[in-house]
């Protein structure tokens, strides 16, 4: 065991030395991590002290370089078992201390190795506290990682990071979703149908949906309000994804059909400012995000405290203290962020649909917030009855 570690040590020492660069001009110099090259996206940063393998298979986090705030990170390797979706999504990868070797029985290679294998550059050694205390100060922006032994100056390496796209106005959802209909069947006894509309969907959702008896069928980002109840559904769900939901007309519409027949509905984050879109209130671009799998939200209908799991950059503009009138009946802010009163769930008071901000399928992240499924799953059996 010495030998291998001292071994992978002496690897990390010999990497390529790497550069990130923020849109500000601001210049952290280390070791390159993963992949030898040069990535663009968004810079920010992620809380969680564990679930690394699912963040970055996390589709929502399509272009978007992610820097970890835990400063050991890659302990527990990689395995087959716990990826959300096919790939890794994140454009970039920014680590401070990662682990010399993996020690973990399900483990079957190194993050480093799985950077490497998936083209996905990243960058070690540099001071994640400060990187993130300097987003949390001037805001999420665009960055650069360059890497290897031909470094361009930074002059060219600030202009290059100047000239890739932003995320506000990112049309992104119909890149990450399936562009095929697939069908996850019920565990156990079938109990309902549901038409999951992928917009970048993680893979334990329609899991946690199965779990309930529900067999989901999950459709492209592209399907229709004729494509959605083309398979009977009881209910109709929208997931979570990357992007700027003010782009996301399309969703929106197929959403407001939905509301026509009054189908129960259920959306998560992406799906959470859709149905907010739907209801006529607007959206905005969240100074640094929510990102991590800590993050303290209130249920307003029961006065319950979560620890819930978040990914997003944006949020819903609706009023926190009044029920509101809008074109499908009244709605009100249902749940709440307790750091910073951003909008985390919405409910219709006068028809079955409502939607929260965070990822209650807890991959990875606490279960607090699984019973947000069960409240799903009465709004199809009040409708049945």
């Amino acid at each position: 065991m010495t030998t291998s570690i001292q071994g992978a040590a002496s690897q990390r020492h010999k990497a390529a030395p790497a550069v990130l660069v923020l849109e500000d001009g601001r210049i952290f110099r280390g070791r390159a991590y993963g992949a030898v090259g040069v990535t663009f996206g968004e810079a920010v940063f992620s809380t969680g002290m564990t679930g690394y393998q699912e963040t970055l298979t996390d589709p929502s986090y399509h272009r978007q370089v992610v820097v970890m705030t835990a400063p050991h990170v890659g302990n527990t390797g990689v395995n087959d078992e716990d990826p959300e979706s096919k790939r890794i999504w994140v454009s970039g990868y920014v680590v401070r201390d990662p682990a010399r070797v993996p020690s973990n029985w399900r483990s079957r290679r190194s993050l480093d190795e799985e950077l490497r294998g998936q083209g996905v550059v990243g960058i070690s050694g540099i001071d994640t506290r400060a990187l993130t205390r300097h987003l949390r100060e001037r805001g999420a922006m665009r960055v650069g990682i360059f890497s290897g032994n031909a470094l361009p100056d930074e002059g060219t390496m600030l202009a290059e990071v100047r000239q890739a796209p932003e995320m506000k106005g990112a049309n992104l959802s119909a890149e990450v979703a399936t562009t095929e209909p697939y069908v996850v069947p019920a565990i156990g006894e079938k109990k309902f149908t549901v038409a999951a509309v992928d917009l970048g969907i993680k893979g334990m959702t329609p899991h946690r949906m199965a779990e309930r008896g529900i067999e989901v069928h999950v459709l492209p980002a592209t399907a229709t309000a004729d494509d959605v109840y083309a398979v009977n559904p009881d209910g109709v769900f929208f997931s979570n994804g990357p992007g700027d939901p003010a782009t996301a007309d399309h969703p929106v519409s197929v959403m407001q059909a939905v509301l026509e027949r009054g189908t129960p509905l259920f959306g998560i984050c992406f799906g959470n400012q859709i149905l907010g879109r739907a209801l006529g209130f607007g959206t905005y671009k969240l100074k640094y995000g929510h990102r991590g799998i800590n993050q303290p939200v209130q249920d307003r209908t029961t006065g319950k405290v979560e620890v819930t799991a978040h990914n997003h950059g944006f949020a819903v503009d609706a009023p926190l203290d009044k029920v509101s009138d809008t074109p499908y009946g009244r709605a009100e802010v249902s749940h709440v962020c307790l750091n910073d009163n951003v909008v985390e769930g919405l409910q219709l008071l006068d028809r079955p649909a409502f939607s929260v901000q965070y990822h209650p399928e807890a991959a990875a992240g606490p279960h607090d917030a699984a019973y947000l499924f069960d409240r799903f799953v009465s709004l199809m059996e009040g409708q049945r009855a």
